[in-house]
């Protein structure tokens, strides 16, 4: 029933067994097909309120698989927010199916809700949408879908379509286009034809626009959705805002991961910290780096200090594996000041330590979907930044240390950013 609450424990499902899906697939057009049969029937004409309803009766009456009817009888579901959510997997297809045509149709043709006014029900869809993905526990990325819909509105691009079938659209893709991989994907489309389609700059960034368009409107949906949950908006805000999460499933067990961590007291502490650290870069001017990029501005021992792997051997890597070797490597990092050029302070070199645990830690619990075990890897930082903040000058009158410092504070901004914006955070 749709009042249960759905198990999080897990965000996705175990995948139907091996020929099931096909088989459901099916049904699920053929549903698809007759869903709408019955509003051009007498009985839906003098009571519209009966559609679906009588749709499935009459699929019964005419003998098709029970799944097809009750498909048909419950696709419109859910209609209100205490409306049971449907669960049965060919009734969930062609309701979301349906849901995201009508929906992902009109942001096409820019036919968006505007203030109180929302003639075609446009809110109501996304809100079932949100609701089927999250109770069922479906896996379903919503950013390619709009590009989708976008092309089957622009005859011009229909094979820009059929590529994103394959690959979805993103920015990656679209600044290094590669014609040879996606040849497959053509459809009709020779290479030079297919890089015409994309040479169209314009095009291509109106579908990056409204991709991001339509995920906002998913985002303002699935606040109001999880407001009665106890869900607060700004930390969907804060995972929304990392881009490239538009798995309702993923980013709703990351968003309940980090309520329950901002609400310890280490959360709160690592909170004040990373404002404190975000505040004194605003203030330097200092460049927002992605997590990405965080490894490269300022990284410890190994990766950093070129000087470091001089053991007196003709190859300095010759024998990085030799267990005899790692001693003098780690004596060689340890004098090295992490790569600084000058010794840091016992606080300074304690947060290098901290994020040199930590972001590895959180980076493998997110590929594993372990959130929880992310928000641990950043509790480890809230003690090293506290004290960071207590011992250590930043803007200190050496340039180099000062340089070093505020890379520092980029590098702790940019692994927080890792696991959610916490700029968005309110407190």
């Amino acid at each position: 029933m749709g009042g249960a609450t759905p198990d999080t424990s897990n965000p996705h499902p175990q995948p139907l067994p091996q020929g099931e899906g096909a088989s459901l697939a099916d049904l699920a057009y053929e549903a698809a097909k007759l869903c709408k049969a019955d509003l051009v029937t007498e009985m839906v004409g003098e009571f519209p309120e009966l559609q679906g309803l009588m749709g499935g009766y009459y699929a019964r009456a005419e003998g098709l698989d029970p799944q097809v009817a009750d498909a048909i009888r419950d696709h419109y579901k859910p209609v209100g927010q205490g409306d049971d959510v449907p669960t049965a997997p060919v009734t969930v297809a062609v309701s979301l199916a349906d849901k995201l045509d009508t929906l992902l149709s009109f942001f096409a043709v820019d036919e968006l809700p505007t203030g109180s006014k929302d003639p075609f029900a446009l809110r109501r869809a996304a809100l079932g949408i949100a609701r089927t993905i999250i109770f069922n526990a479906i896996p379903f990325n919503l950013g390619g879908l709009q590009s989708r819909w976008d092309c089957e509105f622009d005859p011009d691009k229909r094979g820009w379509i059929k590529t994103q079938a394959g690959l979805g659209i993103s920015e990656t893709i679209l600044g290094k286009p590669n014609p040879h991989d996606l040849e497959a994907l053509f459809y009709g489309l020779s290479p030079a034809e297919f890089m015409e389609v994309l040479s169209d700059t314009n095009w291509r960034e109106e579908v990056v626009s409204n991709e991001r368009r339509t995920l906002d409107f998913f985002a303002e949906r699935l606040k109001v959705q999880q407001r009665e949950a106890g869900v607060r908006h700004d930390l969907i805000d804060a995972v929304f805002a990392l881009g490239g999460e538009d798995d309702l499933v993923r980013l709703l067990a990351r968003v309940h991961a980090l309520q329950a961590f901002v609400e310890t007291g280490d959360g709160v502490n690592l909170l004040a910290g990373y404002k404190r650290a975000a505040n004194i870069l605003k203030k330097e001017n200092h460049p927002l780096v992605t997590p990405a990029q965080a490894g490269a501005q300022l990284d410890s021992g190994l990766r950093r200090n070129d000087d470091m792997m001089s053991t007196g051997d003709e190859d300095p890597l010759e024998n990085v594996d030799d267990p005899e070797m790692r001693a003098i490597y780690a004596e060689q990092i340890a004098q090295s000041g992490s790569g600084l050029s000058y010794t840091p302070e016992a606080a300074e070199k304690a947060l290098i330590n901290a994020l040199d645990a930590a972001e590895p830690l959180a980076a493998e619990a997110i590929a594993k979907e372990d959130f929880a075990a992310a928000m641990s890897a950043l509790a480890s930082l809230r003690a090293p930044i506290d004290a960071f903040f207590e011992e250590v000058t930043v803007n200190d009158a050496d340039q180099a240390k000062r340089k070093s410092r505020l890379a520092l504070l980029a590098r702790f901004r940019a692994a927080v950013h890792n696991v959610a914006d916490f700029s968005k955070i309110e407190g």
